[in-house]
């Protein structure tokens, strides 16, 4: 299991990956098996986007949004999160 405080700190640095709201953002791991959750487990660290609290709330506990929504939503804000990450020198290339 990959686990980083470091990178849980610089995408929980960011705005909403979503809505844009910033000074409320967590890293919202995945829920879902294919990105390494399972019984009591987290995802891996790198699956880990940045929403805000509404946002991350919504998808994790949501009733308005499909289990496709849901997962689609936080896919976009994941691949968001990576490219931000990326473009403000918070993920270097090794």
């Amino acid at each position: 299991m990959w686990r980083s405080k470091a990178f849980l700190r610089a995408v929980a640095s960011l705005p909403c990956q979503l809505c844009g709201r910033e000074g409320e953002t967590q890293a919202a791991h995945a829920n879902w098996s294919e990105y390494g959750k399972g019984m009591a487990m987290k995802a891996h660290d790198c699956y880990s986007a940045a929403l805000c609290v509404g946002c991350h709330s919504e998808i994790d506990q949501g009733k308005k949004l499909t289990y496709e929504e849901r997962k689609e939503l936080w896919e976009a804000a994941w691949r968001k999160t990576i490219l931000v990450l990326c473009e403000e020198g918070k993920l270097k290339p090794m």
